[in-house]
């Protein structure tokens, strides 16, 4: 997974080219940010994601500019990144952040097949609330028209991460200041009724799982 855009050349013993730990750290989130030059120039943008063995599934509207210029060939590059921490120190230079992060570089191609392009819905709409698919009706002819779904190898991505305490000099631990590390905690809330729905309509095992999925503490 490791090329020249993917080395990390800022502090560069954060980096991380493991495929197990780049699968991990993608396993556990959904949003990304996929960069890409467009037609006004270059953008980046927030979008659904999940990955499907060694690549990743990008999720968006048929309409969108970005995910058009993506089909076309473009190059694009993908971010994930989750923070962990605020790790304070004594002096403002030396505060920081504790993090995961990867990021991904590729050319995505634009998942046509109807069989493939269901089983990729399947894949996405489960990584964020597993066993979803099962529960729920599945895309009628106009919503999947209406929506584009890309696939992007994994073959250059690279993780970088950031743990531990803060890092002040030597001088500065006299000084009478708390310095350590404020963790970021994820923690799924109670479930908020549609008040569409019908009053009663027990919750789904898919939200109970997702909210054990995606509370990180």
């Amino acid at each position: 997974m490791q090329s020249e855009r993917t080395t990390v050349r800022r502090v560069v013993e954060r980096g991380n080219y493991d495929r197990d730990v780049i699968h991990r750290i993608l396993d556990g989130n959904f949003l990304c940010f996929l960069g890409i030059t467009a037609d006004h120039g270059p953008v980046v943008l927030p979008t659904l994601y999940a990955r499907d063995g060694d690549s990743l599934i990008l999720h968006g509207s048929t309409g969108a500019h970005t995910l058009r210029n993506a089909k076309a060939g473009n190059p694009v590059c993908v971010t994930v990144a989750q923070v962990d921490g605020i790790v304070a120190a004594r002096s403002a230079f030396h505060h920081s952040i504790n993090y995961h992060s990867v990021v991904a570089f590729g050319v995505a191609t634009e998942i046509t097949d109807v069989e493939e392009k269901l089983a990729a819905m399947e894949t996405l709409t489960n990584h964020i609330l597993p066993g979803r698919w099962d529960e729920c009706r599945r895309p009628n002819s106009s919503e999947f028209v209406q929506t584009s779904l890309l696939r992007l190898p994994l073959d250059e991505a690279s993780a970088k991460i950031r743990t531990g305490d803060p890092g002040d000099e030597e001088e500065d631990y006299a000084l009478p200041l708390w310095a350590g590390v404020l963790p970021i905690q994820q923690i799924a809330g109670e479930p908020i009724d549609d008040p569409a729905g019908r009053e009663g309509t027990p919750v789904d095992e898919s939200i109970r799982l997702a909210a054990e999925k995606w509370t990180r503490r």
